[in-house]
């Protein structure tokens, strides 16, 4: 079992059905999640707030840009490439993402 905390608006999409795909820096602590595993998402303003989820499939790339190349922008809750860039740039450097490179977490309710 994996937890994460995710920010409001994010984790409501995700939480309707909305947003498929939670993505994150393939860091160590998301290296430990393997497909059909189940991660517990909570909302980050209010933790008590939470639902489980299964994942289904692991998209990894080397940035979130070559990860638009692989699942949609709109899986990830964003409008755009551009802002889905833009907006995980404020959380993930260029430098962390090549670093650990990225992965897009499939997940279903």
């Amino acid at each position: 079992m994996h937890t994460m905390k995710v920010q409001t608006k994010y984790y409501n999409l995700l939480k309707s059905g909305i947003k498929t795909v939670e993505l994150r820096l393939w860091d160590e602590k998301r290296q430990l999640i393997k497909v059909g595993d189940q991660i517990t998402f909570s909302d980050l303003s209010n933790p008590v707030d939470s639902f489980t989820a299964q994942v289904l499939a692991l998209h990894r790339a080397n940035s979130f840009d070559e990860l638009c190349k692989i699942i949609s922008p709109t899986q990830a809750g964003f409008v755009s490439k551009e802002e889905l860039i833009d907006c995980l740039q404020e959380f993930y450097t260029p430098e962390a993402q090549s670093q650990y490179g990225v992965v897009g977490i499939e997940v279903k309710i």
